[in-house]
């Protein structure tokens, strides 16, 4: 049974930072395309940020590039996310996913697996 747990999710300050740890059971992620997704309060869950199975570099929606950096640690079987300068619109509940997909997957639907989320919150 695969299971994807995400942790570290916490209120911080505008201008702090955040590392956001998915542990991953039954799947190697080495072997998956991982991505990061974030849902804010009435909106779509859109997508934050991928790593491909291939282990090409990481890549990331505009509004976060340059701040954020996906790292995926394979003996430990986990993917981070480390989120510097954040601001009140990365406020979200952030998710983690896995998906066979080749490629830079953008879209929420081609995930197989995603774990249950952490929240973020981030006071102006």
């Amino acid at each position: 049974q695969v299971q994807l747990v995400e942790s570290g999710g916490r209120l911080v300050e505008a201008g702090g930072s955040l590392r956001l740890s998915c542990a991953a059971s039954g799947l190697t992620v080495s072997r998956y395309t991982m991505g990061w997704f974030r849902q804010a309060p009435g909106k779509e869950r859109e997508f934050v940020s991928v790593i491909t199975w291939l282990g090409s570099n990481p890549y990331y929606a505009n509004s976060v590039e340059g701040r954020f950096t996906l790292s995926r640690d394979n003996a430990k079987n986990t993917v981070y996310l480390q989120m510097n300068s954040l601001q009140p619109e990365d406020t979200a509940v952030y998710y983690c996913a896995a998906t066979r997909a080749l490629g830079i997957v953008r879209g929420s639907n081609a995930y197989d697996h995603w774990g249950q989320g952490t929240q973020v919150t981030v006071s102006s």
